[in-house]
């Protein structure tokens, strides 16, 4: 019998490969100046039980829609973790624990991905070579056979799988070795592992070990108008080393800003995978799609010269700005991170890395896109940024053949072969401009205007354009308050349970469904069904809409991942039906007296009503698998001092008919105000001239308050009014890790709406933290500083 051709030469493989490794240069992949290339990663769309082949190929039409409505380029799809390895244990594409998820294995996905251009990664971990020589040429030849079969570009090897073991790092390095046979270019990204002599085959490693879950990972330690304050003031990588990782941007939580984040990933860093993405993109609203594929595709058309970096001075920069290119053509991205706008000089010249005397065409892409014009060499632009953005500026003495419109602010939405190019145009309510096409305008042989005929801009014309709306009284960023401390209010409870009535404790991804709002797209409404109708999703208990869904077998409970409990003081469940009823029968389902803990069976509870979170008064109902509540009278707030830690349902009658709960709410995480003790109370009063359309009244309590130690709320008349949001974000049921807690920085933000406008708003901060009580609480009008949208260009 023969003996197995890796039983034969293992002795001299492990000895060759110590050589090979200490005597031959290693290639990693890539190196400082190989372009970037786009990724997406799958985490968190799934987490460790792993995505389906259904899900994947549901996520690939996303991308390939992206890809023909927009043009947008997808270099790599990476399968993150629980595909073939998970979290301590290693995997094999032959298992039936594989063939349940891919029973089709991965060439249909292959097939798919390689039809719009992308190529496949999987996460996984280092070892997985067993104690035999067979199970070591299994390993091996499973991770070579995808390199060689289907064209692997990456892999993301973690210690969460488990480690290298010394013994084994010859092993890795002839996989590595003959994975690179196949694939040259093979990204190995090198999470926390620890490697040594193997640590040549690495691609990058992860920087600061982090990685960019918003309001998990990365979250806010200071007051900012959105939860991606901290994200952008991460700031550069040692010496700008572009083979390192960044963890990419995270397109699953608090997603306001998500673009700022992006910009400084792919520009400022611009390391070796950028633009990087994880997630569920498919969350971002319609709009904000062409803006997603808009910096991809600018990322690709500059990625060749993006390799070459230069730090600038922070004294006439600010923090962390970066200019990118080559000799004619600079990509300077700057940032802001302070309540005020701020104003630089940027000069055309050597400083950020122009060569040469020729006229310098210079133009801002990014918050918004504008055409500043042709500049002599050397001259200098002022450019202002916004409070917390970031800014991505073009100065180039080559063509530029993007398009654009000369005087007016404005968004290239798509730029693609054989279709329509779009342009929206920007201003500011109540304001006219004068546009012109930019150059190149013979290139097009049709103009419309919000569907109108303005062909005479395709001869030079100028065209004068209205933006709809007043023109605005004030600014639209700014200081309205700063508060002062008062005597605690009678009514302190009641601003209280405002906020908490207004808040919730649904997963972080459910309050990024709600504030992206219903879509258009099939392929975007496709993928947000995979994620939140995977049964693991739904299991968790993690949605409150669970709750009213006549569905059994569903359910909402506090979450105790990696036994942590996210519970304030021990939590408190609420109910909010939405609107006053006048009477009715609450029915409450728990699915079995274990679920009914840490009350019993057959004693009576208290639940506390209200229909204006002043007046408390308290009903007795019988615990059991099926609580009934007899509201007698007028209700729409229900908390519970103490009841069931998993409900299934619940539901309501009145009159002997089904109550509408289209409108109901809970949640189970804030502490009862029992445990709520105020010890110091803040106020200022603020009076509106105007509701502006994005506008949120962002209450930044400037100290250390401890750990949910600070709470904000507003009165109007005799109307209380809470926060729906806040940075740090609530205490949520988590889809995969915990909340992080913060004891610093808190931002509360109340939605401007036109009831509000001309009545005075009482601003409350409350403290409860006796050891925190020194805060510098302020309120500012913040509205996200994009021109109001304005009309549709179209060039053709």
């Amino acid at each position: 019998m023969k003996r197995p051709l890796i039983a034969v030469l293992a002795p001299l493989l492990c000895c060759s490969s110590l050589l090979l490794a200490q005597e031959t240069e290693v290639w990693p992949g890539a190196d400082e100046k190989t372009p970037s290339r786009s990724e997406y990663f799958s985490w968190i769309n799934n987490t460790n039980e792993g995505a389906t082949e259904e899900q994947t190929l549901i996520n690939l039409e996303f991308f390939r829609w992206m890809h023909d409505e927009y043009g947008m380029q997808l270099d790599i799809y990476a399968f993150d973790a629980g595909a073939i390895d998970g979290k301590r244990f290693y995997g094999k594409i032959d298992s039936e624990r594989f063939r349940e998820q891919f029973p089709n294995g991965w060439g249909p996905i292959y097939e798919a991905a390689k039809a719009i251009g992308t190529r496949l990664g999987v996460w996984g971990g280092p070892d997985g070579f067993g104690d035999s020589p067979k199970e070591e040429a299994a390993r091996t030849e499973q991770m070579v056979s995808l390199c060689r079969d289907l064209d692997f570009a990456l892999f993301k090897f973690d210690a969460v799988c488990g480690p290298l073991r010394p013994e084994k790092e010859d092993a890795f390095i002839r996989m590595m070795t003959e994975c690179r046979k196949h694939s040259p270019d093979l990204i190995l990204l090198n999470h926390r592992l620890g490697l040594e002599r193997a640590q040549a085959y690495a691609t990058t490693f992860l920087w600061e070990g982090r990685e960019t879950y918003i309001d998990v990972f990365a979250t806010n330690r200071m007051t900012a108008p959105h939860h991606r304050a901290d994200a952008m003031n991460r700031g550069l990588v040692p010496d700008l080393q572009r083979l390192t990782e960044d963890h990419g941007v995270c397109l699953s939580s608090s997603l306001d800003h998500w673009d700022d984040d992006l910009v400084l990933q792919a520009f400022n860093r611009a390391l070796i995978l950028s633009p990087q993405l994880y997630g569920s993109p498919w969350l971002l609203r319609d709009d904000e799609l062409p803006r997603l594929a808009r910096i991809f595709n600018l990322h690709r058309k500059y990625r060749d010269i993006l390799v070459n970096g230069m730090v600038l001075p922070e004294d006439h920069f600010g923090p962390s700005a970066v200019s990118r290119g080559d000799a004619s053509t600079r990509l300077i991205s700057l940032r802001n991170l302070s309540w005020y706008p701020v104003s630089y000089q940027i000069p055309l010249d050597g400083r950020i890395g122009l060569e040469g005397k020729d006229s310098v065409y210079v133009r801002r892409l990014f918050p918004t896109e504008r055409i500043f014009g042709s500049f002599r060499f050397g001259e200098t632009v002022e450019v202002t940024i916004p409070p917390f953005r970031a800014y991505l500026l073009l100065a180039t003495s080559a063509d530029c053949d993007e398009p654009g419109v000369i005087g007016a602010d404005f968004e290239v939405l798509r730029n693609v072969p054989n279709k329509p190019v779009q342009i929206q145009l920007l201003g500011e309510t109540g304001t006219t401009a004068g546009i012109t096409l930019a150059a190149g305008q013979s290139r097009y042989g049709s103009a419309r205007l919000s569907g109108r005929n303005a062909s005479q801009l395709l001869s030079g014309a100028t065209l004068a354009v209205a933006f709809d709306g007043r023109t605005l009284e004030k600014p639209i960023h700014r200081k309205l308050a700063e508060l002062e401390e008062v005597e605690i209010p009678a009514d302190a409870e009641a601003l209280y349970e405002a906020t908490i009535f207004a808040a919730d404790n649904n997963a972080l991804e459910i309050r990024s469904l709600k504030r992206s709002g219903p879509t258009t797209i099939p392929q975007v409404e496709a993928a947000r069904d995979a994620i939140f109708n995977q049964e693991v999703f739904t299991e968790r208990g993690i949605w409150d809409h669970n709750l009213f869904d006549d569905d059994l077998s569903t359910g909402f409970w506090p979450s105790r991942k990696y036994r942590v409990d996210q519970r304030v003081k021990g939590g408190c469940f609420r109910l909010d039906l939405g609107k006053v009823i006048d009477g009715g029968l609450i029915v409450l389902h728990v699915p079995d007296d274990y679920s009914l803990q840490p009350i019993l069976a057959d004693e009576g509870n208290w639940v506390e009503v209200s229909t204006d979170l002043r007046e408390w008064r308290r009903r007795l109902y019988m615990a059991g698998t099926e609580m009934t509540i007899d509201l007698d009278g007028p209700a729409r707030y229900l908390r519970f001092p103490v009841t069931a830690d998993r409900f299934v349902e619940i539901t309501g009658t009145q009159n002997d008919r089904s109550l509408d709960r289209s409108n109901w709410r809970a949640s189970n995480l804030f502490a009862h105000p029992s445990q709520m003790e105020p010890v110091k109370v803040w106020h200022g009063r603020v009076l509106l001239g105007e509701a502006v359309h994005g506008a949120k009244l962002a209450v930044a309590i400037e100290g250390i308050h401890g750990a949910e130690g600070a709470y904000a709320a507003l009165k109007i008349g005799d109307r209380y009014v809470g926060a729906p949001d806040r940075a740090a974000a609530y205490p949520s049921n988590t889809w995969e890790y915990v909340n992080a807690k913060r004891d610093r920085g808190y931002t509360y933000y109340f939605p401007v709406t036109k009831d509000m406008v001309g009545q005075p708003i009482d601003v409350y901060v409350i403290g409860y933290d006796p050891e925190h009580t020194g805060l510098r609480p302020m309120v500012w009008h913040a509205v996200d500083p994009v021109p109001t949208q304005g009309p549709l260009l179209e060039l053709e």
